[in-house]
Order: structure tokens, then sequence, then C-alpha cells
């Protein structure tokens, strides 16, 4: 199933990312982790997604990408889901390189949920289920989220 958004404010972003993550709370724990996957041009939005998404699991920590420390790990309050993984593969230049932050158990978790920007650049790793989010730069307001494989 594919959903197209348009947002024309990082607060309209934010507001799409805590709508999600509410969704991705009310489901029930898979053999693995919940994944999505994020795509999109430096400025497109995904960072402003994120911290919408991180409000909308119950996180009051400041969101910001992880791009030099390429991981960050949050407890997710009052859930099912223990743990959200926010990875930027933006420096990233073999997929393998994420093995050795202990990608394979991240994603092998049920409890996990795992935020990936520039996701495309570790496509392979990614389970089938992975929740593909495609942020398009329509102008210097407005920006189109495209959601694929997402079922409520």
């Amino acid at each position: 199933m594919k959903r197209d958004f348009f947002s024309s404010s990082p607060i309209q972003t934010k507001r799409l990312g805590k709508k999600i993550a509410r969704e991705v709370l009310r489901r029930k724990l898979q053999k693995t982790a919940f994944v999505l996957g994020l795509r999109g041009e430096l400025g497109s939005g995904k960072t402003t997604f994120l911290q919408g998404f991180a409000k909308g699991l119950g996180i009051r920590e400041k969101i910001l990408s992880p791009t030099f420390v390429i991981i960050k790990k949050f407890q997710v309050p009052s859930s099912k889901f223990q743990v959200f993984y926010h990875i930027d593969c933006y420096r990233i230049k073999k997929p393998k390189e994420l093995f050795v932050l202990g990608f394979r158990e991240i994603i092998s978790n049920p409890q996990n949920i795992v935020a990936i920007e520039w996701a495309e650049k570790v496509k392979k790793l990614l389970p089938k289920t992975t929740l593909w989010l495609k942020f398009d730069f329509i102008d210097e307001k407005t920006r189109r989220i495209i959601i694929k494989n997402f079922q409520v």
C-alpha cells in the first residue's frame, strides 16, 4: 500500500511523524524489529519527521541526526516496544559497516523500533517488511512524503 502526504511546514511534518508513531505502537510485535527506511535529499524533512515520530513514541529527549555517531538509542516508555534506534547511514560507505555496530542484533529484536535515514545505502540488509518513507523537496516550504508498505 502507498500513501502520499504533503507538508507545508516542519510542524506538519512532525505531526505526521507523531501520528505514524502512534499507529506503530498499536501494532502487535512481529518476529523482528519494526523498521522504517527514510530516503530523501539533505533538508527534505527526514530528521524533522523523526522528531515528531519519537515524540509520538513518548520519548522526551531531543532528536538530532546521528550523522557522526551513526546510531542513537532511546528508551520507549510504557510500551511493548522497549528501544527506539535512530540510525543515520549518510557516512556509511558499505552496508556491512553496520554489522560492527550490532545491527543484526538490533533488527532481530521484535521489541525494537529502528528508523534509518539514508536507508537506500543499506537496503539489502533491511527486512522486506520495512516501512519506506520517501521525502521529496517540492519548494522551500513544501515536502511530499510517500509511505510504502504501510498497513494499519
